[in-house]
């Protein structure tokens, strides 16, 4: 790895993975995140004082938005047109999102287990506009591992 001690990771430099290929760099990834429920527990102790534990509970599944640029990538297309229609025998993907260094060396990784596309949206097409055109992506994920 070419992170020196108290080095941070970049935020500029990353990219998708389906089933383990590379098929996406991204210009953005936002609302990734874990949560699960709180059960909160009381009881009396040996001495009758009342004692308040927090416990973990079940694992929630969540979602995040990727926007990428409007290309012409066709397994990142056939994903989002194959979750779309509903075919989640094929939808249902491990994904991952790679942080990588500035020598492009991989060196965080957030796994999305059983991760499909529920929403797609394309920017706004404007004549005379001279920007690029991006689609904005949501992806639900039943499991997100962090390594």
């Amino acid at each position: 790895m070419s992170l020196q001690p108290g080095d941070a990771l970049t935020s500029h430099n990353f990219g998708l993975q389906i089933d383990g290929v590379m098929v996406e760099y991204l210009a953005e990834v936002s609302g990734m995140s874990m949560e699960q429920d709180v059960i909160t527990y009381q009881q009396n102790s040996l001495n009758g004082q009342s004692v308040t534990k927090n416990l973990p509970g079940a694992k929630k599944s969540g979602e995040c938005q990727v926007v990428r640029g409007m290309t012409q990538s066709a397994s990142f297309s056939d994903w989002i047109n194959n979750s779309i229609a509903g075919d989640m025998t094929t939808a249902r993907k491990n994904a991952s999102i790679i942080v990588m260094d500035y020598m492009n060396n991989p060196v965080k990784r957030y796994h999305l287990r059983n991760a499909w596309c529920s929403k797609v949206e394309a920017s706004t097409v404007k004549a005379g506009e001279a920007s690029a055109l991006t689609e904005t992506v949501t992806i639900t994920f039943e499991e997100l591992v962090i390594e």
